[in-house]
């Protein structure tokens, strides 16, 4: 019988150090076995030069080549659906136990129970950490035990919970590192084996340097400027570890860029309770909106040719870049599902294509939140005007020419919709729907 061995099951963690799992699973018995699946089920949806999956792909490679270089060891990697793969780990080796991170997204949850089961006839242990998250599940919920709805009273309650952990634990992996497999002839793959071909698109380093982090809340809202970290893919992958930004934020004294972390931990502990909201109004009687889905409009929308700056520029950025400022999401957003009358699970959508930071909780309820429908929700009647934010947060008009090749020009399109007609026409049409 081969020698026996433990597997750690890289997913949205791609980091050798602070890395909660990979930590636990250095420390068992065995020699641990570092694997991760290019996932059929997801990567069939996705266009052949996605940036996301070269950007994994790049990180996995550098991970491999420090790992073969120090350690003797490597990344065994797959490109199939995830069951098969265990199928054939658990042919090819001794596996006694699978050691993994959560995952709270409605997909990694069925996935990981299809798995366990499949172990399970195995008598293989299946084990998983907390890692992407400072507080998870119902860790953070009222005094009743429901889970907040809200925003503020969820932060204040998180904050609360902080202050009473004695340490934020750093999970120094990298000085155990030594228990990996020796075996370097692992299995690789290519982006070509896979069907995907180098996206032009690179994902930025992030910054978090203490003065991106003082400055945060005085530039966050203006588009022309780099005020903004960059740390959403990061975070959306594992290549940082939320407990060192945590520290970092911490340590600059910086609330702000605190609670927008603490924002993403709301989201996805509401994506934990309801799961329905993936593709269902949190607000029930939303779902009753009369859409007008013209599609000719949503095309429009997306090249970035409604008229409207702020919004062109926007998808422009998106389109070219796979990023797009935060305070222009809001205001792209509200333009689709209220001057446009179109659902917003078709932004939703469009939006889990293009991002590179794409992170299904935080989308989905953002989403929500322009249309209305969501948790903590802006109210219906609440509606961005596109000109007014484009004279409060690019006065100098920097962001719309950097990206509007023929901003000021005749050939810039005519705006497609009226803001005051469209204004009336949202809230008769939400009105009719909620009352």
């Amino acid at each position: 019988m081969a020698d026996k061995v433990n597997i750690f099951w890289f997913r949205r963690d791609l980091r050798l150090d602070d890395n909660v799992g990979f930590y636990k699973a250095l420390h068992g018995k065995h020699p641990v076995l570092p694997v991760f699946i290019f996932d059929k089920n997801i990567l069939t949806e996705l266009p052949e030069d996605d940036a996301r999956v070269t950007f994994i792909f790049d990180t996995l490679q550098k991970m491999r080549d420090s790992l073969q270089k120090d350690h003797n060891s490597s990344i065994a990697m797959y490109y199939t659906t995830p069951l098969q793969a265990f199928k054939e780990i658990t042919s090819n080796f001794n596996v006694q136990h699978v050691i993994t991170n959560h995952d709270y997204e409605p997909y990694a949850q069925e996935r990981d129970k299809e798995i366990k089961e499949f172990l399970d006839t195995k008598d293989i242990g299946f084990h998983t950490y907390k890692d992407q998250v400072i507080f998870e599940k119902d860790e953070v919920v009222k005094d009743d035990g429901d889970p907040y709805v809200v925003y503020t009273p969820y932060m204040k309650k998180w904050k609360e919970a902080f202050k009473k952990e004695k340490d934020l634990n750093i999970y120094y992996t990298s000085s155990h590192l030594e228990n990996v497999i020796a075996h370097t002839r692992l299995p690789n793959i290519s982006l070509s084996d896979m069907g995907f071909t180098r996206s032009s698109i690179e994902i930025p380093e992030y910054d978090v340097t203490p003065t991106t982090i003082q400055a945060y809340e005085d530039t966050r809202n203006f588009p022309a400027e780099e005020g903004t970290s960059r740390l959403g893919p990061h975070l959306r992958f594992g290549t940082v570890s939320i407990r060192k930004m945590v520290k970092k934020a911490i340590a600059e004294k910086n609330e702000t860029f605190w609670e927008e972390l603490i924002w993403r931990e709301f989201f996805m502990q509401i994506l934990y309770h309801f799961p329905e909201t993936v593709n269902n109004a949190f607000r029930k009687k939303y779902d009753r909106i009369k859409w007008r889905n013209n599609e000719d409009e949503f095309e429009q929308w997306k090249q970035g040719k409604t008229g409207y700056p702020m919004v062109d520029a926007g998808m422009r950025q998106l389109n070219e870049t796979g990023y797009m400022h935060n305070r222009v999401r809001m205001v792209v957003a509200s333009f689709l599902c209220k001057h446009l009358l179109i659902d917003w699970r078709w932004g939703e959508a469009y939006f889990a294509e293009k991002l590179l930071d794409y992170e299904q909780a935080s989308n989905v309820g953002n989403w929500q939140w322009a249309a209305g429908s969501g948790v903590d929700a802006a109210p219906y009647f609440r509606i961005f005007n596109p000109e007014s934010q484009l004279k409060k947060f690019d006065k100098k008009e920097a962001y719309v020419s950097a990206w509007i090749e023929e901003y000021d020009t005749d050939d810039y399109p005519e705006r497609m919709v009226v803001h005051k007609d469209a204004r009336e026409r949202a809230l008769s049409t939400y009105k009719k729907a909620v009352s």
